[in-house]
């Protein structure tokens, strides 16, 4: 019995010491304005649901951002320490957030599947949380959105009109929902960052 508060407490500390709640307040005010953003550029004259492409391709950089700076913990040291293994916390950390910010932005994107609806924005976020993920685990939580911004802002200027070809595999958030290369490299970007973040956990930064 003695044990019970411990156990108990774990996760109440670990919830706090990573400010998940303000993280869930942040995925979610991005999915409510990026379904207002969405349905805004596609009610525009001369518009189509081709429009929403600013919102398939930063979003998901803003959900990124908002994930992999809540992998950062002000305890490292305890944490390290702790008798209690880390990883399967932090996966299920990254995994709990991925589903809820997939889940939400997915339904601020409706119809059209086949060009930049839903499954491009799925695609989008795993793919950018991946990168985030594993970028905490290379040079610290707090800096983690950098390289997907800056990839991401690359990208969302030079990536060709047209879909598919090589531009599929360096160019995959600006790719259409079915797009087979796209979804292979975000897919392994996902899965590279979950894997480095669970090992590794985020690298320590001096303050």
């Amino acid at each position: 019995m003695s044990h019970l508060p411990t156990r108990t407490a774990l996760p109440r500390l670990y919830i706090r010491s990573r400010a998940l709640p303000l993280t869930i307040a942040t995925l979610t005010c991005i999915a409510l304005v990026a379904a207002w953003a969405a349905h805004w550029l596609q009610d525009q004259p001369y518009f189509d649901h081709t429009a929403r492409v600013p919102v398939i391709a930063l979003a998901p950089m803003l959900v990124s951002a908002a994930i992999g700076t809540s992998l950062h913990t002000h305890t490292d040291e305890l944490d390290r320490t702790a008798v209690h293994r880390w990883w399967p916390r932090r996966l299920l950390h990254l995994l709990v957030l991925t589903v809820l910010a997939t889940g939400a932005l997915a339904l601020a994107v409706p119809g059209h599947p086949e060009e930049f609806g839903a499954p491009a924005m799925v695609r989008n976020i795993l793919g950018a949380t991946g990168v985030a993920a594993a970028s905490a685990a290379l040079i610290g939580a707090r800096l983690s959105w950098l390289p997907m911004t800056v990839y991401g802002g690359a990208v969302y200027l030079a990536a060709p009109h047209n879909p598919g070809g090589a531009a599929a595999v360096w160019a995959w958030p600006m790719q259409p929902g079915p797009q087979g290369a796209a979804w292979a490299v975000a897919l392994t970007a996902y899965v590279i960052g979950a894997a480095l973040l669970a090992v590794r956990g985020a690298r320590p930064v001096s303050a």
